[in-house]
């Protein structure tokens, strides 16, 4: 059994994009910048949102943090949004979810400027994506592809059960692993709430990928022999051995499905690192016309 390292895997690519900076510099280029919209105070918001934010300093990027308050009105949020769309020095935006209840995510999806979507959430972005066409990768699903492709497993031809088909992962990770490309070339199986007998088909994959948020969800009866494990799954659950009182644990059972796996993330360390490096990787790209000339 290998540990799929998400945390080397991403500081390699930090400090890959840090020496691509540093040459753009040199070259008298554009600094790469990325702007970030936080709305209220939620305390796990905020912290993802700097963690970014301190991202951007060690690769050289310039960023921008917007924080309002909560009762800030979506018309007034819609506003700066395309003020932001507007203004050539800014390469990347991303707003953090979730919203309060009454700004509509969907309105802030649709305003924003799809050549700056460096979250790859836009329909732009999406249905590019679907069409191979080149388009910015919702950053986890971007990570999972760079775990598969740096540890050097083969995907051509395997059989990959997704479990979870929401819109940031599960969904996309689906087409990806589907997709022309390696990784990718894979037959993929999406299960999700209403799946019947959800062991049957995740005992079938040689690659399986979990992203629900049910901590020990999948265990070790429903994992064959040799598998790949993805498990994007962070949930914290109260740890009184641990001084913060919780810990964060994946939907893999760990301890007993690890045995029979031939490569798995660990929670956390895994995936969870490579989703700012991902986007780091969207907004160096943004600023280069990589994907949008």
């Amino acid at each position: 059994m290998t540990l799929l390292d998400g945390k080397k895997t991403s500081e390699a690519i930090q400090s890959e994009i840090a020496a691509e900076v540093a040459h753009i510099k040199e070259q008298g280029g554009k600094v790469p910048h990325l702007a970030a919209i936080l709305v209220g105070q939620d305390g796990g918001s905020m912290t993802y949102v700097n963690n970014k934010v301190l991202a951007c300093e060690r690769v050289g990027f310039a960023s921008t943090l917007l924080h309002y308050e909560t009762d800030i009105t979506e018309e007034v949020l819609l506003a700066k949004i395309k003020e932001i769309n507007e203004d050539a020095e800014i390469d990347g935006l991303i707003v953090q979810l979730p919203l309060p209840k009454h700004i509509s995510s969907d309105k802030v999806l649709e305003v924003m400027d799809y050549k700056k979507d460096v979250d790859g959430f836009h329909p732009v972005n999406v249905g590019r994506m679907v069409a191979g066409l080149p388009a910015y990768l919702p950053a986890t699903p971007y990570g999972i592809m760079q775990l598969l492709e740096r540890y050097n497993i083969d995907t051509k031809g395997k059989h990959c059960v997704v479990v979870g088909r929401s819109n940031i992962v599960g969904t996309p990770i689906s087409i990806l692993m589907s997709k022309c490309t390696l990784p990718g070339e894979a037959t993929v199986t999406i299960c999700h709430r209403n799946t019947v007998d959800l062991a049957h088909h995740t005992r079938q994959a040689d690659i399986l990928i979990v992203a629900v948020g049910k901590p020990g969800l999948i265990t070790e009866d429903m994992v064959k022999e040799g598998a790949v494990v993805i498990d994007v799954g962070t949930t914290r659950v109260t740890d009184a051995t641990r001084e913060r009182g919780w810990r964060l644990r994946g939907d893999v059972d760990f301890e007993k499905v690890a045995p029979k796996c031939s490569y798995i993330t660990p929670v956390p360390g895994g995936v969870g690192p490579l989703t700012i490096s991902m986007l780091l990787k969207n907004t160096l790209r943004a600023a280069k016309n990589e994907v949008y000339s």
